[in-house]
């Protein structure tokens, strides 16, 4: 079997060239962020590996500073069996699985990483397997005999061995790396789960086994990850935040927005640092409560801005000056939810409801709005018009 080298040899298979859209066996979905140098020595990998089978990549790049999108297209004249979907104003590892997915005609789908760590080398047998057995997944597993995550530090190691295991505790089958961003699955098995996947963060697999309607059947092909050589690793310590709402969206998403939880969540970080602003000036610095009462409310309501910018609209994020004008909007548009939310409850008190209950229905009504309006307003214009530097994840191995 040929190994992951970066030889020229058999770039374009046998009679590739020629190949019209729709024709391939094989599509593998490739997305990316700021992989510029490690685009062409991936086709050349690929390429060195796949001798005998019809393939195409799709590279779905999330408008990449390094011109990423443009350096695949200025190689498709000289590849012909790659495409580049490029990402304005969209962000997120399974997100660009699934559309890269979608934009093919391919029996068989796999999806690498971008970063050159998937051995390549195991990928025919990894095809080969899944159609000899009629399958409809088979995972590139760094947990099974014979698999290995390499030379990753003991803290990143124990990090994926948690995730692992979170996941697993709400997978129906024995599957031993739910967490691994490297398998082939079936067309058959996209069409059946593609409008449960929550295309939240960056573990496609797990969501996919978790759409599914029924057992998946899968087979787990061992691997060891390998060191990168080019490029910044997209790891960071917001990658468990997103795993972490995933499963969460996989268990009560069908009745609450997971979003509006995440809203919600920070809605209460905002709330403490009410109380400890407005105790601190009225308790300790001895000010009148109106103006504690203010400044507390003020700086509740942009702790909220910011940690729903940076956790909630992650992936629609705001950056540079904009941050003032959405900082702008946010006040305004909670200044009117809080309005809303006193009024009501005010009203309700006043027809008979008790105190308490008048009060959690404002305080419902108000977030609703909160959200509602901030999420179409505040942050959809963000997401509209993405800055250079936007969200770093969409490629994490974990």
């Amino acid at each position: 079997m040929p190994g992951q080298s970066g030889g020229k040899a058999g770039i374009v298979p046998t009679g590739e060239a020629a190949k019209p859209a729709g024709s391939f066996e094989l599509t593998i979905i490739i997305p990316t962020f700021n992989e510029r140098e490690n685009v062409r020595p991936l086709i050349e990998i690929l390429s060195a590996n796949l001798t005998d089978v019809t393939w195409e990549a799709i590279f779905v790049d999330d408008d990449s500073p390094d011109g990423t999108a443009a350096h695949v297209r200025g190689l498709m004249a000289e590849f012909p069996n790659i495409r580049c979907i490029h990402r304005i104003g969209r962000r997120g590892l399974s997100s660009a699985c699934v559309e890269g997915m979608l934009a093919s005609a391919s029996p068989y789908l796999a999806v690498i990483d971008g970063d050159l760590q998937h051995d390549l080398s195991v990928l025919p047998l990894m095809f080969h397997t899944l159609k000899r057995d009629q399958l409809e997944i088979v995972v590139g597993s760094r947990y099974v005999d014979g698999g290995g995550t390499g030379d990753w530090a003991r803290s990143r190691v124990r990090i994926s061995g948690l995730a692992t295991r979170m996941g697993s505790k709400l997978l129906r089958t024995p599957l031993k790396d739910p967490m691994s961003g490297y398998f082939i699955l079936s067309r058959d098995l996209l069409d059946r789960t593609v409008r449960r996947l929550t295309g939240r963060g960056f573990k496609i697999l797990l969501d996919i086994f978790l759409s599914s309607d029924r057992t998946v059947r899968f087979a787990e092909i061992p691997y060891t990850m390998r060191s990168r050589v080019r490029g910044d690793s997209k790891l960071d310590a917001l990658v468990v935040w997103e795993f972490a709402m995933l499963l969460l969206d996989k268990l009560v998403g069908r009745f609450i927005p997971i979003r509006f939880i995440m809203f919600v969540t920070v809605g209460t970080i905002g709330a403490a640092g009410h109380i400890a602003v407005l105790g601190l000036m009225t308790r300790f610095l001895d000010y009148p409560f109106l103006v504690g009462q203010s400044v507390a409310t003020a700086v509740a309501m942009t702790i909220n801005f910011f940690l729903n910018n940076l956790l909630t609209q992650r992936d629609r994020k705001i950056r540079g000056w904009r941050l003032l004008s959405g900082l702008a909007s946010f006040y305004l548009a909670c200044s009117i939810g809080g309005a809303v939310s006193v009024v009501l409850a005010d009203f309700l008190f006043g027809n008979g409801i008790p105190w308490w209950l008048a009060g959690v229905l404002g305080a419902v009504v108000g977030a609703v709005w909160n959200f509602a309006i901030t999420s179409s307003f505040t942050w959809q214009r963000g997401a509209l018009r993405p800055q250079a530097g936007g969200p770093r994840p969409t490629q994490v191995t974990g």
